[in-house]
């Protein structure tokens, strides 16, 4: 089984919605059962929190439900339950390594790392481009699942 964290600053935005996204297209490929899927905060400002409203309608435009999630911050416990962390930007790397006590097995990258276009995800909760978030969130997670199959995990 492959574990995956997903990591955003406060896990109601971003990271939720990669969860979301990516435990419904793992789904959609019929490959769920591959998959321990979840969402954390290097903050601890939104702890408890729901999904931010724009991120739960943008993922319910796509059929995608996040009901029941509750943001809840990345510990250092973390680090040895899974075999992914990713972030969604550099700030989420250098907190996360900074909570983790480094990263010594290079589990810790940004998810579009994986893409033909490495970047930044950028934070709609200051922009309120969801759309932009969800493309690229999308993007992401297809390139880290074509990555994992070029790997042999799947």
């Amino acid at each position: 089984m492959i574990k995956i964290l997903f990591v955003c600053h406060g896990n109601i935005c971003r990271s939720p919605m990669a969860e979301f996204i990516f435990r419904d297209t793992v789904t959609k490929k019929g490959i769920e059962d591959h998959f321990y899927i979840a969402s954390a905060a290097t903050s601890t400002e939104e702890i408890g929190n729901p999904v931010y409203p724009s991120a739960r309608r943008k993922l319910q435009e796509h059929g995608i439900s996040c009901g029941g999630k509750r943001a809840r911050q990345v510990t250092r416990a973390d680090y040895e339950k899974y075999d992914y962390l990713l972030g969604m930007e550099e700030r989420n790397i250098l907190n996360m390594k900074r909570i983790l006590g480094g990263d010594p097995m290079h589990k810790v990258c940004r998810l579009l790392d994986f893409s033909s276009s490495p970047r930044n995800i950028d934070d709609p909760w200051y922009s309120g481009d969801f759309d932009t978030a969800y493309e690229d969130i999308l993007e992401g997670c297809q390139a880290f699942l074509d990555f994992l199959d070029q790997e042999g995990r799947l």
